[in-house]
């Protein structure tokens, strides 16, 4: 999907669908089959987000060859529903702290992209915020605190902004970041990817009460997109087909799955189920190229 802006002055995004697979909680997390492709689009579908009680997953999809909306699947009953119908595009959605309402990246009409949210039935679509713009990606750190990954200007690097929604008022953290904006599980502090210009990516963590920032590991080579276990602790990244993790305490990343055999050519992003008691096969939504026939 993103960087939104390099889509809207090139060709189509890709074709990528969101699936479905099965996160074993084992001492070492396993993924394996069965691999359901929840999307079933020929078009872009991206940024699988669950809901805070995992049985709903959201993702943009864009079946009109025009405008991204918002999708909902039901695990329970395998129904999809479109719920934003709107002449503008939506990407990233997340549910919101307060459960009530889901926010999104919005592209306006004139190329603006700001942060918006819509009732969880895809309606009253409204501001988050006027001024902080240009919004690439988003995570919320508390019912007014969002990290936001914010573009540079011309060939300046993205910078990671702590926003808020009370104020409006927007902080520089850090520079030179990447897309993977993520909460920690069982923390107040949020994860990103740092990409200094020709050193290598790490994964870092910022604490929103005291301003701290902390390394945890280099990214998995070539990887941008992680995801966090909340179960098990552990941090997950793919590369082509294979998904590797990583936990406090480890050194490097470990292999835990390949998803060759199910026809995914290359994985990007990741979600994991936050609900522990979730039926395994529905527990990681994965965002992956079909694999050419």
């Amino acid at each position: 999907m993103l960087l939104i802006l390099a889509l809207l002055l090139s060709q189509a995004p890709p074709a990528t669908e969101v699936y479905m697979a099965a996160l074993s909680r084992d001492a070492v997390p396993h993924v394996s089959g069965p691999v359901v492709n929840v999307s079933g689009n020929a078009g872009y579908d991206n940024q699988p987000s669950f809901t805070p009680d995992g049985r709903v997953v959201l993702f943009t999809s864009n079946r009109d060859g025009r405008e991204t909306d918002i999708y909902r699947y039901d695990l329970a009953t395998r129904v999809l529903t479109q719920l934003t119908h709107t002449a503008e595009s939506e990407y990233s959605p997340i549910v919101t702290p307060d459960g009530r309402t889901f926010s999104v990246v919005r592209v306006e009409a004139d190329s603006t992209q700001r942060l918006w949210r819509f009732d969880l039935d895809g309606s009253n679509p409204r501001l988050v915020l006027e001024n902080v713009k240009p919004v690439g990606y988003h995570v919320w750190l508390g019912a007014t605190h969002l990290g936001l990954f914010i573009l540079g200007a011309g060939r300046e690097p993205a910078t990671l902004q702590l926003v808020d929604t009370s104020t409006g008022t927007a902080q520089v953290v850090d520079t030179a970041i990447g897309r993977s904006l993520l909460l920690r599980p069982g923390t107040s502090t949020m994860s990103y990817v740092s990409t200094p210009p020709g050193a290598t990516s790490t994964v870092k963590t910022f604490d929103p009460a005291t301003r701290a920032i902390a390394t945890l590991t280099d990214t998995l080579p070539g990887s941008q997109d992680c995801a966090w276990d909340p179960a098990s602790g552990w941090l997950l990244m793919a590369s082509g087909a294979k998904i590797y993790g990583w936990a406090p305490g480890r050194s490097g990343w470990t292999e835990i799955g390949d998803l060759a055999s199910a026809g995914i050519d290359r994985i990007t992003r990741l979600a994991v189920n936050p609900d522990p008691t979730a039926d395994p096969s529905r527990r990681l939504a994965i965002v992956g190229e079909p694999a050419r026939r």
